[in-house]
């Protein structure tokens, strides 16, 4: 995650250090002395996600076609100048991490808490220095970029260790993010996603070599540098001290410094005067205020070895043959075969939470736009925890004890109360199937319709709607996933009004058909929080339908279940607005609209509409709940009793090719 005030100080005192280079100009050169290998960029995809959310939008939860068209043009201009990009993902958060992982999320939470104080005082969006990723964003763009035909990766351990040593091992030209790690791994050149300007395909690259040369220092020395500056590993409390011994012993040259660039200066000229050795690194071990971890050092620097690499200031039986090869722990899954299969899933970026549950029974969620203050809807992980419970039962169905008893899985999700001192331990629940839970060998490797039709009713299960596969059938596959979530969220979430699922419903159908740039043009004269807070939630329930079929053998496409399919937060938030404003169904559904450039859809979205209401009711009616919804006032030919076959729909004139086949 980088060295803190790294960056700015190779950008401000080191200008040697950061070169503009032309990436098309690289790639030539790259092509003529590599001939058999074409130009790659490895990009630390977590590093540059904010810099691809570029829509105005960002706090009503995602403007997803857009960004969609954003990473279009991205990987186009790569593809112009003939350079292969490969995408990594964060897969794990590693223990040694963890720590700093939750002191970042509940930083976030403060920052979430002054957005939402700002919306509720101005009723609009912040301005962009309060940006906060929509919920989800890190998630979907792995699918996005696969989609898109991307080589896309999830790390199996630190990505930004397999980033550097992909770039090592490939002979790539260059590593593209915004973490000063890649100037400390002995890789690929580092090139600035911040500064990188698309139309001309130029940027910042910085170079170690030339770093060093300022810093007086050894490009083997630049790990160690990292930890005692402070890093993931090593914290920067316990530097303090060290700290100002380094200053006292070498006093700035230059009264222009602030403070933490006359620490990076003191620290270097502290290293560079001390001899090379294990044994020097054992001395500074025992200075600093290590407390009973005094092997912190040791594996601090051990982490920035990359694939034959050796470190001077690390015994010289030490290599990365010992050190970053991937735990075998002991995995929750018995089943070897099915965890070799879920590996490849996850490395692939095929799937979501799945691989984590089965190898170690811990998994984590980061922030999502929530308010604290808002006693009305529960925090989101809790809404979803029930949906998981039953997913952790079909992931783990092998690994119960002799007495029935599952596996626990521990839990790191972000919600208001939350201290994250210890994960919470979540027991898996049971689903209530006849013939109990189908095994992962069956919903994994087994084929034939039947099975199909089993891992789609397992899906469903886990949101307790297992005897309606045939009215979720009837639907277009996104407006089932949307349904799914609305049926699920009505009975979980006391607070959902009718008005709130009108607006759900209407925004959905009316979504299809309209492009990234009539969405764009969508002006908003408010932001409503408490909408703010529904498309997050949204959102986050599209997360958890990813989860489900990941699951389950994948029973619904991936692409059915993205946000640029099904959500645009400007459409809801207008929908929204309008719904709790009172108006009728044929403003929320644009029905003229529909009726003069879309022909039969307007016809098909009434059809789609009372589909919804249909199996909304069913399900009341099974639940034992009533839950008397009446959507956006029904007409009177199209009554909800009459819809029962596809038969029916054609006889009525529908356009029954809009609807799935069975």
């Amino acid at each position: 995650m980088g060295i803190k005030g790294l960056q700015w100080f190779v950008a401000n005192t080191c200008p040697d250090a950061c070169t503009m280079v032309n990436l098309k100009e690289m790639a030539e050169k790259h092509h003529i002395s590599h001939p058999d290998s074409p130009p790659v960029i490895v990009v630390d995809a977590m590093g540059c996600i904010r810099h691809w959310y570029t829509p105005e939008s960002w706090v009503c939860g995602g403007q997803w076609q857009e960004y969609l068209a954003n990473l279009q043009d991205f990987i186009k201009a790569f593809m112009a100048a003939d350079i292969k990009l490969v995408f990594y993902f964060d897969g794990v958060v590693e223990q040694k991490k963890r720590d700093e992982w939750v002191k970042r999320r509940l930083k976030n939470n403060k920052e979430i808490a002054r957005i939402f104080q700002f919306l509720k005082s101005y009723r609009q969006q912040p301005g962009r220095g309060m940006f906060f990723i929509p919920s989800g964003l890190a998630t979907f763009t792995r699918f996005a970029l696969k989609f898109l035909g991307q080589e896309t990766i999830c790390s199996l351990q630190e990505a930004d260790y397999e980033v550097a040593s992909y770039g090592l091992q490939n002979n790539c030209m260059g590593i593209l993010g915004q973490d000063t790690d890649y100037l400390i791994y002995n890789t690929s050149p580092y090139f600035s996603i911040n500064k990188l300007c698309l139309d001309r395909m130029v940027t910042v690259m910085y170079s170690r070599e030339n770093l060093c040369h300022a810093l007086g220092l050894n490009i083997t020395d630049l790990p160690l540098f990292a930890c005692l500056l402070g890093n993931d590993i090593v914290p920067e409390d316990i530097l303090e001290g060290f700290w100002q011994k380094c200053v006292a012993s070498c006093p700035p040259k230059s009264q222009s410094y602030d403070k933490r660039a006359n620490i990076i200066l003191a620290v270097a000229s502290y290293i560079s005067r001390v001899p090379c050795s294990y044994g020097s690194l054992k001395d500074l071990e025992e200075m600093l205020p290590l407390a009973s971890d005094k092997k912190l050092l040791y594996r601090g620097v051990e982490s920035y070895l990359l694939p034959g690499q050796q470190s001077p200031w690390l015994p010289p039986s030490v290599s990365n043959s010992q050190i970053h090869l991937v735990k075998q722990e002991t995995a929750i899954c018995p089943d070897q075969e099915i965890l070799q299969l879920v590996k490849e899933q996850h490395v692939r970026a095929e799937n979501y939470m799945v691989y984590n549950v089965l190898s170690k029974g811990e998994v984590e969620c980061s922030n999502s736009l929530e308010d604290e203050l808002d006693p009305e809807l529960p925090g989101q992980a809790l809404i979803y925890r029930p949906v998981r419970q039953h997913i952790y039962s079909v992931l783990l169905e092998s690994g119960k004890d002799t007495c029935g008893a599952y596996p626990i899985v521990k839990e790191w999700f972000v919600y208001f109360g939350n201290p994250m001192e210890q994960p919470d331990l979540v027991q898996p629940i049971q689903l209530d199937i006849p013939g109990g839970t189908p095994s992962l060998r069956t919903l994994w490797l087994t084929k034939g319709p039947e099975v199909q039709t089993l891992r789609y009713s397992t899906f469903l299960a886990c949101f307790h709607l297992q005897d309606m596969v045939e009215e979720f059938q009837l639907l277009d596959a996104p407006v089932a996933a949307v349904c799914c979530l609305l049926i699920y969220l009505t009975l979980q979430v006391d607070s959902l009004s009718l008005e709130d699922l009108n607006a759900f419903v209407a925004h959905t159908l009316c979504l299809h058909g309209k492009s990234a740039a009539q969405l764009a043009g969508l002006q908003l004269p408010q932001v409503d929080s408490r909408a703010v807070q529904l498309g997050s939630l949204f959102i986050r329930g599209l997360t958890t339908l990813i989860m489900a079929s990941s699951a389950c053998g994948f029973p619904m496409n991936m692409d059915d279940l993205m946000p640029w399919k099904v959500f645009d937060g400007k459409l809801f938030q207008e929908k929204y607005q309008l719904s709790h404003r009172g108006c009728s169904s044929e403003e929320l559904l644009e029905g003229n609209k529909c009726k003069k450039e879309e022909g039969n859809v307007a016809s098909s979205k009434h059809t789609q509409l009372l589909l919804f209401h249909h199996i909304i009711v069913r399900t009341g009616d099974s639940s034992g709940e009533a839950l008397n919804l009446t959507f956006m006032g029904l007409r009177p030919n199209l009554q909800v009793e009459d819809i029962e076959t596809r038969g029916d729909i054609e006889a009525r004139g529908e356009d029954s090719n809009l609807l799935p086949s069975k």
